[in-house]
């Protein structure tokens, strides 16, 4: 027996069009190329490009329906008048889509939480997850590092396209899984991805330089990530916020005048969730912090200082969402690094160790230098560079931050993409020998890290910062397997004279 091919009206997606009656889609598409019978095709514009251009093409893809905002109407009025397609046309298309995407694939996990920031979304995303699952949830992350936990998938975005997203949360939640942590990027935000999410509660972590390529100023950064809480956020939501971020307090404010519950973290006296104090070894920390008049301590096997920061915005996360808040503090000591995040990569010999982390910004960089430090007995040694078609004025405030905070650093390419990598290393090395630090140039980034770990003494240890998670790296178009971790390994082995 043959199963009735799912079919929707505009109406049961919220959606009218101008020119015909309440006709049915069989899908919903915004690539004209991934068109079928029947399809919705959503013309979005683009910062390069208007989707509009496109709809010649879904139509001979034999597209159902076309929604667009005027400007894309303006763009196809002939090809839609000749083809009389029926046409939806909205003030924004990109919330239209969100909506209608929810509506197709209509399951959602019972409890979805969202963290944005500049740094620290991954963890917090993954700690959240990790807690859950120690409480017994079946949970998942979503974002930079794909779907992990209870499902596991690929993805191509942090924050992937809402026909993509609500795919993903549907089959996550035909799964049986009734916990999702997700990250909200600023890209996500601005085109409003996450605009229909159910969202139980979200965070903020902090706030840095990045995106100013896509975004226009800084300020215009913050705004998006504001969206979570002033748009998609629901009012009865809470709020976790890193109130020890000079943005913090600003995002807080937002928070309260929406009337959302406001869980603040950090060392501040007025944080709902007090850091008080933190020790650190060369395997972890013990932290101790205060909760509802309460201290307690807790050993965390976590390298950096901030990240016991991201561990309470998770903890906050799971308190906000029904969770009890001393099974949360017990699960705390069996959170895991999340993969390219100040990732333990291999140990010399002599006792010298080799971290990698994803830090990409300034911020990242200085952060994840000065949280390492007080793990370390003797140098520390970082290998950096950046990237390429994206923010460069970044770049300069990269190699400084990375010579004021390491003792040696070597400047290598990180993804040059369609740049010279000269160009993009020359740039970093005008910040970095500014600093105090040892500073060195090695293009090829497999020797820099060889030379990195060549360099470690005892006592000494190596961050290989930039890449973190990722197994490529771009040159031009192509993609490269590369793997810092892997190559960490291979040079210990390599220099320590151990079998590979």
């Amino acid at each position: 027996m043959q199963t009735q091919a799912k079919t929707k009206s505009l109406s049961e997606l919220g959606l009218t069009a101008r020119n015909a009656g309440d006709i049915r889609v069989t899908g919903l598409s915004v690539d004209s190329r991934e068109v079928k019978d029947g399809h919705l095709f959503c013309a979005l514009p683009g910062t390069q490009v208007h989707g509009a251009e496109f709809i010649q093409y879904a139509i001979r893809m034999r597209a159902g329906a076309v929604l667009t905002d005027r400007e894309g109407a303006g763009i196809a009025a002939d090809v839609l008048a000749e083809s009389g397609i029926p046409l939806v046309v909205v003030e924004d298309p990109r919330e239209a889509l969100a909506f209608c995407a929810a509506l197709w694939f209509e399951a959602q996990p019972e409890i979805i939480t969202a963290v944005t920031g500049t740094n620290g979304k991954t963890s917090v995303a993954s700690f959240t997850r990790q807690l859950w699952a120690e409480m017994g949830a079946e949970a998942v992350n979503i974002g930079t590092t794909g779907i992990e936990g209870a499902f596991t998938a690929p993805l191509q975005a942090t924050t992937p396209e809402p026909i993509t997203l609500h795919r993903a949360l549907a089959r996550i939640a035909d799964a049986g899984i009734t916990h999702a942590a997700m990250e909200a990027s600023s890209h996500g935000l601005a085109q409003k991805r996450l605009d229909a999410v159910r969202l139980s509660a979200a965070a903020f972590t902090n706030l840095s330089q990045d995106h100013l390529d896509y975004h226009a100023t800084f300020e215009e950064y913050f705004q998006a990530k504001a969206g979570l809480f002033e748009r998609v956020l629901p009012e009865d939501g809470t709020a976790i916020i890193n109130i020890d971020d000079p943005w913090g307090p600003r995002m807080a404010d937002i928070v309260e005048a929406r009337g959302q519950d406001l869980l603040t973290v950090g060392r501040r006296e007025d944080a709902v969730l007090r850091i008080l104090g933190q020790r650190f070894d060369t395997t972890g920390q013990e932290c101790r912090f205060e909760w509802a008049g309460k201290t307690r301590q807790v050993r965390l096997g976590l390298i950096g200082g901030f990240q016991a920061e991201n561990a309470l915005v998770a903890a906050g996360l799971c308190i906000a969402t029904g969770a009890d808040a001393e099974e949360v503090f017990d699960g705390l000591h069996a959170l895991e690094t999340v993969r390219g995040r100040m990732q333990f990569a291999a140990r010399r010999d002599n006792g010298a160790t080799v971290f990698v982390d994803y830090a990409h910004t300034p911020e990242a960089l200085l952060t994840a230098l000065k949280a390492i430090r007080p793990h370390v007995l003797g140098r520390l040694i970082v290998v950096f560079g950046a990237g390429g078609d994206r923010d460069r004025a970044k770049r300069p405030l990269m190699g400084r931050a990375a010579a004021d905070y390491a003792d040696i650093a070597i400047v290598t390419d990180d993804n040059p993409r369609n740049e010279d990598p000269a160009a993009i290393r020359a740039a970093v090395l005008d910040g970095a020998r500014l600093g105090a630090a040892d500073v060195s140039e090695v293009a090829d980034r497999a020797e820099a890290i060889l030379r990195g770990v060549d360099a470690l003494g005892a006592g000494d240890t190596l961050l290989i910062a930039g890449k973190g998670h990722e197994t490529g790296q771009i040159v031009g178009d192509a993609i490269l397997p590369f793997d810092d971790v892997e190559q960490a390994s291979i040079a210990v082995a390599a220099l320590d004279g151990r079998g590979l």
